[in-house]
């Protein structure tokens, strides 16, 4: 099989000759990936979480939504 490398904006522009049934086939596949892409960034950031809260001695699920929103912030700006 050969492979075709083409820019961004050539795959968007055959996309839009797709008829609408195939253009929303595309669109639904391409929005199942992002989704998927979504929840696993997600499981992984909060794995990271809880990581990072058990080697400062804190449990990650025991946090309360205001404490882990804290210990975020405390992260993100090194306090």
């Amino acid at each position: 099989m050969a492979t075709l490398l083409l820019t961004d904006e050539q795959v968007e522009q055959l996309v839009k000759q797709l008829p609408a049934q195939s253009k929303q086939r595309v669109l639904m596949n391409l929005t199942a990936e992002r989704v998927q892409w979504w929840q696993t960034a997600a499981r992984e950031g909060e794995q990271d979480m809880k990581r990072l809260a058990a080697e400062r001695g804190l449990v990650w699920e025991t946090m309360t939504e205001p404490e882990r929103e804290a210990f975020v912030d405390g992260i993100l700006h090194g306090s």
